[in-house]
């Protein structure tokens, strides 16, 4: 098999795109570096005299470490279809919460009726992308470019149906059963167990990540995407159907909340009020991650997730105060978010 020298290969092509990332951010690349390297050597090197007196016990600090970074993996999940929504297509749905709790309580029905997981997820996805769809065609598609609209019809709707769900399903609590294959523990550094399901959800968070920026940036229909937000006139002269485009980019962005809102459920809980708690984290991700940014909203999901678990760990009272102080502090030195570039 020959290869042309003028070619290639997508590892290269992705090393190519590292490198100029950390050329256009050597000091962020650096700081993001030296905090990876300081959280390995208080993970797998013995503390010094006098560290216990700052952080603690080792085990509570690892074992917030290692929740920040798995709670980081669900609420990107979350975030990613806030992304494709709110921060690349520019359109204020705060109605993202009750899609996360309507795909939650979806996937319940199908896993209590057929015992499986995988068959709750892929139902919590598709009734969320297709209430996604139906608000995209029936109410964002008349009000492009009208913010303030926006704002006002998805924050009735969300009201609408969170007691729509709160009047179907009660205020009980409801949880899944993870897969056996992922269930139990696993033996990690310090913390000895540590749920097997979580580090599932981290993986899957990754998965996502990767398909989704691979998407948007390899990918034809990506590049369409983009192209849409930027000049909707030029892409419809070039004979792209873009309202087709955008209708299928919004589902997809509701179907992953609903997929969140199983995956989420099996970690945690369902129950009335996770709407408003998904949607402010996914709010406070791309904002701090940068608008339209999937490599943002990773960053943005890990640092709100390392907030709020160093919070409960070491000052419970004031645990949601950090996620607040992580967000002014980037929008006072960096008021697009960490990853995101001028309008």
């Amino acid at each position: 098999m020959s290869t042309t020298f003028g070619e290639d290969s997508p590892g290269i092509a992705r090393g190519d795109a590292l490198g100029r990332w950390i050329g256009r951010h050597p000091v962020w690349a650096l700081v993001i570096a030296v905090a990876v390297i300081f959280f390995l050597w208080l993970v797998l090197a013995p503390w010094p005299a006098g560290f216990e007196d700052i952080f603690g016990k080792k085990r509570l600090f690892v074992n917030a470490l290692f929740n920040g970074v798995t709670l980081g993996g669900l609420y990107f999940l979350v975030a990613t279809g806030f992304t494709l929504i709110f921060g690349l297509m520019r359109n204020v749905n705060l109605a993202h919460g009750s899609l996360y709790l309507l795909g939650a309580y979806v996937g319940w029905i199908v896993g209590d009726h057929t015992g499986s997981w995988l068959l709750a997820v892929a139902a919590g996805f598709l009734s969320a992308a297709v209430t996604g769809l139906l608000m995209q065609v029936l109410i964002f598609r008349h009000m492009e470019g009208q913010d303030l609209r926006q704002t006002l019809v998805t924050i009735g709707l969300s009201i609408v149906l969170a007691d729509l769900m709160l009047w179907g399903f009660g205020g009980e609590i409801y949880t899944f059963d993870p897969p056996p294959l992922i269930y139990g523990s696993t033996v990690l550094p310090v913390v000895e167990k540590f749920p097997t399901y979580r580090i599932a959800v981290l993986i899957a968070a990754i998965v996502i990540g990767i398909g989704l920026w691979t998407f948007l940036a390899r990918t034809r229909v990506g590049m369409m995407i983009r192209a849409g937000v930027d000049d909707r006139g030029m892409l419809a002269a070039s004979g792209v159907n873009v309202q087709l485009v955008f209708a299928i980019t919004f589902a997809i962005g509701a179907g992953l909340a609903g997929l969140a809102g199983v995956v989420g459920g099996t970690a945690l809980s369902i129950s009335p009020g996770e709407d408003t708690r998904y949607l402010l984290a996914s709010l406070v991700v791309v904002i701090v991650g940068g608008m339209g940014s999937v490599v943002g909203a990773s960053i943005g999901a890990l640092l709100i997730g390392l907030a709020e678990q160093f919070g409960l760990a070491y000052a419970p009272t004031y645990s949601i105060v950090f996620t607040f102080v992580i967000m002014v502090v980037v929008l006072a030195f960096r008021p697009r978010g960490i990853m995101g570039r001028p309008a």
